[in-house]
């Protein structure tokens, strides 16, 4: 071994410095030793398993969920001189023989492969004889049957401590609760793994949460502060995704929707185009994300609550990858917790499981109805702590107006009492705002005690005290009938006035109307023009060898060579993310148009 770990993020991906615990994590693995690698999304996690790959001799086995995924890190790597391929449906029969020639050659340093198709036998029977040099399980926190996002398929994986004895694993995901990590290395049957367990916090992610009152309009409000920009658009149904697209579509934007039930080509399309094109839209179900490393996504945004803090921030993650500032926006309503609830609990697991998903749902619904930075409490529910508030989340940007709710939500409960606690919602605020409708009239509600007696708020000012009050326990809906309000237990010490509640006005934020900002805006006025001109080299480049653009050079890169303007191969080398083989393949065309710029 004559190279060094630096020597490789130097001269292959143009990098001066590791990140985190990148160098300590490599250092462990080639001592052989297993590793539990947790780093937030865009973290750099891959750059732990592949520089230990070329470093050493032998085969590197990467486990990965997704055929996407597999195949955009194989092209970047050959593109870097890596000799790396893949193993999936994709591959003819010719194909995968291919493949295993290369391996058994030794032509092949990286491959990636499914969890299922590495455990059939006929995989194991070719590979098992093989110099195994290290395995790197991606996405790891799949493996956990608490998590958000449990795969049956990665249960087996632990099967890869029999089949491959001595063989260092390394378990690597951006997601995981301490509760997670213990099951990973469980079920991995990983031996006395060192641990490396970065910060979850994302400080160039803005998360702002608004109460859900006209989530179009507020979402075209939010989106036309990023246009041009790329983004996701997080929705719960298929049918919702596709609707919303031809919405925004009709309002200007290029969105596209992404769904499980659209055809394989469909979403193939879709996810080509958000990762080679500028300024696309996704619409999606939670279908899409996993293993999408777009560095550039300059917000996710939530039309429904997702189901627990993991998959929220999972999601989120997405956003803001290279660092640059990012948004994570969402809004939320009874109807979301109703809906999530009823999906629990009408779900076949069993009841543990269920109480499990409730109380991960819960958190996320607190987290949503916090007063204090919202960031400081994300951080909180995955074991890490920020010492001040964080300045960049709408609690600490426009503190919320906090006020004693004891009054208005005792006035609530006991019309959901006295109507007999088999109504939803828009009938219990009529009565109380004393409305002459035909079902208050036809059940006698216009003669209770409690008609009218809510005159005082609106409607929307009554949902969201009775969103509140279902978040925090207060109230609870029927879900296996039709919605009705009930009262809990926890309820009637407030209505007998032994304890006081503190409640949040919602605020609808009025966002600043400002002119869309431009992919560069951050650059000086004269340094734009030559910025937007190496982006087009970068796309005519990404294009030729039929890649992302960000597989070329990300947007960091092109915007220091703006700035700097280097006018040879020794001064373009010193840019972050240029290597010595990317500056031997791409250096000459880029220098060129710097060179043309006055």
């Amino acid at each position: 071994m004559t190279a060094s770990p630096r020597k490789i993020l130097n001269e292959v991906f143009g990098y001066h410095e590791f990140r985190g615990d990148q160098e300590m994590v490599i250092k462990a693995a080639l001592a052989g030793q297993d590793t539990l690698v947790l780093q937030p999304t865009g973290g750099g996690k891959s750059i732990c398993y592949q520089i230990p790959a070329i470093l050493q001799d032998g085969i590197t086995l990467v486990v990965s969920p997704l055929i996407a995924l597999m195949q955009d890190q194989v092209a970047a790597l050959q593109l870097l001189d890596i000799q790396a391929s893949f193993l999936n449906s994709t591959l003819s029969g010719l194909e995968q023989d291919e493949v295993y020639r290369r391996l058994e050659s030794g032509a092949i340093k990286l491959l990636y492969v499914a969890p299922e198709r590495l455990l059939q036998s006929q995989t194991i029977a070719r590979v098992q004889n093989l110099n195994i040099a290290l395995i790197a399980i991606d996405e790891a926190h799949c493996v956990s049957q608490w998590g958000h996002d449990f795969r049956e398929d990665y249960l087996s994986l632990g099967r890869l401590a029999e089949l491959f004895p001595g063989v260092p694993r390394m378990a690597l995901t951006a997601t995981a609760t301490a509760e997670v990590r213990e099951e990973i290395v469980a079920q991995l049957q990983l031996n006395e793994p060192a641990r490396f367990v970065a910060r979850f916090d994302r400080p160039n992610i803005r998360y702002e949460v608004q109460a859900k009152l006209d989530p179009k309009r507020q979402l075209l409000r939010f989106l036309s502060e990023h246009r041009g920009e790329a983004g996701i658009v997080y929705c719960m149904s298929r049918k919702k995704t596709e609707s919303t697209a031809e919405w925004l579509r009709k309002e200007g934007f290029v969105a596209l929707p992404y769904h499980a039930g659209l055809d394989a080509a469909t979403r193939a399309d879709s996810q080509h185009r958000f990762v080679s094109d500028d300024g696309v839209i996704i619409v999606a179900t939670i279908a899409f994300g996993m293993g999408i490393d777009k560095p550039d996504v300059r917000f996710v945004a939530h039309l429904d609550l997702p189901k627990s803090m993991e998959s929220y921030y999972q999601e989120t993650g997405r956003a803001g990858r290279d660092g640059d500032p990012a948004f994570a926006w969402l809004v939320y309503g009874l109807q979301d917790v109703v809906r999530l609830r009823q999906m629990v609990d009408s779900s076949p697991s069993s009841n543990v499981r269920k109480q499990n998903e409730r109380r991960k749902l819960d958190a996320l619904l607190g987290w949503c109805e916090v007063t204090e930075c919202r960031r400081r409490s994300l951080l909180a529910y995955f074991g890490d702590e920020l010492a001040d508030d964080c300045g960049n989340c709408d609690i600490c940007l426009s503190p919320p107006e906090v006020f004693d709710g004891t009054e208005v939500a005792q006035k609530l409960i006991s019309a959901v009492y006295r109507t007999g606690q088999r109504f939803g919602a828009v009938h219990v605020i009529d009565v109380l705002l004393g409305k002459d409708t035909e079902k208050v009239r036809q059940h006698g509600h216009d003669r209770l005690s409690v008609f009218g007696i809510g005159t005082g708020l609106d409607q929307k000012q009554w949902r969201s005290i009775l969103r509140q009050l279902v978040v925090v326990g207060l109230l609870k809906v029927d879900t296996e009938g039709y919605g009705a309000l009930q009262l809990s237990e926890s309820s009637r010490p407030l209505l007998r006035g032994e304890t006081s509640l503190p409640l949040r006005r919602d605020l609808l934020v009025k966002q600043k109307t400002r002119t869309a900002k431009r992919q560069g805006a951050d650059l000086a006025d004269e340094d734009i023009a030559l910025f937007d001109a190496l982006r087009d080299v970068r796309k005519k480049l990404a294009d030729e060898f039929d890649v992302p653009p960000y597989v070329i050079f990300h947007d960091a890169t092109l915007k220091q060579m703006a700035v700097d303007k280097p006018k040879n191969d020794s001064a373009l080398i010193a840019i972050l993310g240029v290597g010595q083989t990317k500056l031997e393949r791409y250096g000459s065309a880029f220098l060129e148009v710097i060179s043309a710029t006055p």
